[in-house]
């Protein structure tokens, strides 16, 4: 296998429509420690141009599920031990998330994770040491992000460790960005950020989605806000897909509406589980 993919720039990050999606996951479950069940036989779907929510509380299973499509679970001793991950029609569930990277799939992960010693552009540059970019399209690309994400144009020269909350989760966005992803996985986006900087990051993820063509799957409780913005949605429970749908279906639901967007909780029903891919 080639170690290097074809250098693509940010806007040419769209993937052309094929018969199968972008990503399917089928039947994937995960181990921690080998003994810890992370997940029970998770099956999803994402397709080129979609915006995906993985939607779940705390402990579903929904961090696993990302780590476990981006590679990165052997980095907190965990496994996957059934099922399979399809990315671009190809079976990646064994890829190490290096290869993963240069093919196109990036994970912004929970927390943020800049580099609180390095400006705000050093930190999106980082992006593009994946990629073989001339200094040319790598000017190019970063002039997009600053176009999509106008505050860092104006702070690209202050440390990261002095921005905000927001800015920073704006600066983790950006720099999977400059990787050129075709598939980006956005780990709990909203979490810990005041609800005006939240709709600000889901709008620029739209945007994002709509003028550069690049898909997400994202993980977020805050259902409310990423059920408004995505185009599908899966909920987890106890690392277990219960329901599946279109965003505009799900908001429309009883259960859905008491148990993540305020009130009594309500079981989910069963029988809405998909079947495996």
């Amino acid at each position: 296998m080639s170690t290097h993919e074809p250098e693509r720039s940010v806007d040419e990050a769209k993937a052309p429509r094929t018969e199968y999606p972008l990503l399917g996951v089928s039947g994937l479950q995960a181990v921690y420690d080998r003994i810890i069940v992370g997940l029970r036989g998770v099956s999803l779907e994402v397709e080129a141009g979609q915006v995906v929510a993985l939607l779940g509380a705390n402990g579903a299973g929904k961090s696993t599920t990302l780590k476990a499509i981006a590679g990165l679970l052997p980095a907190e001793n965990g496994a996957i031990a059934g099922g399979k991950i399809h990315y671009q029609g190809r079976d990646v569930t064994d890829e190490p998330a290096r290869v993963l990277v240069r093919r196109g799939l990036i994970q912004v992960l929970e927390g943020r994770h800049c580099f609180p010693h390095l400006t705000v552009e050093e930190n999106l540059l980082s992006g593009t040491l994946s990629r073989r970019a001339t200094r040319v399209r790598r000017d190019r690309d970063l002039q997009r992000i600053y176009d999509h994400f106008p505050r860092l144009a104006k702070l690209r020269k202050q440390r990261c460790g002095f921005a905000s909350g927001g800015e920073q989760q704006m600066v983790a966005i950006g720099r999977a960005l400059m990787a050129s992803p075709r598939l980006v996985l956005l780990d709990e986006p909203s979490m810990g950020l005041a609800p005006q900087v939240v709709e600000e990051i889901f709008r620029i993820v739209r945007a994002l989605n709509r003028d550069e063509g690049v898909s997400f799957l994202l993980a977020e409780q805050n259902a409310h806000m990423a059920l408004q913005h995505a185009d599908r949605a899966y909920v987890l429970e106890n690392g277990r897909v219960a329901l599946a749908g279109s965003a505009a279906e799900l908001r429309a639901r009883s259960d859905i509406q008491s148990f993540y967007l305020g009130g009594s909780p309500a079981p989910v029903a069963a029988a809405s589980v998909p079947s495996p891919l």
